[in-house]
């Protein structure tokens, strides 16, 4: 999946700094917070077994029994991952008697899903 990439990272040899488009920058870069928000998502998904889940739930509201069968997984496991895919507002839940049904909180977590596979396949 990896490609070979230069291994040298090329540099500016003049050192000129260009003021017009550091204050566009200065501008317009979120708060320290929200970007400490955003990364903090992304590492939601840097876990295999939480995509996994997500894909799952793309086709179906289900309980913590069937995800951990899927996915050849323990429902601790999995309950675990689902605790963090929660609290991050991934996914949602809902009581039906005994059961507790898990499904994706809306569709931004598709889109995300949705564009991250988009840039992994191109060229």
């Amino acid at each position: 999946m990896k490609k070979d990439l230069d291994k040298e990272i090329e540099t500016c040899e003049c050192g000129e700094i260009h003021e017009n488009l550091l204050q566009i920058v200065n501008d317009t870069i979120p708060e320290e917070n929200e970007l400490y928000d955003l990364a903090e998502l992304f590492k939601v998904f840097g876990d295999s077994t939480r995509i996994r889940i997500l894909f799952v739930l793309f086709e179906a509201e289900v309980c913590v029994c069937d995800l951990a069968k899927v996915l050849n997984m323990t429902q601790s496991a999995i309950s675990h991952q689902l605790r963090i895919l929660k609290q991050n507002k991934l996914v949602k839940s809902r009581r039906e008697g005994k059961s507790v049904f898990y499904s994706l909180a809306d569709e931004h977590v598709r889109t995300i899903m949705d564009q991250g596979r988009e840039h992994i396949e191109e060229d």
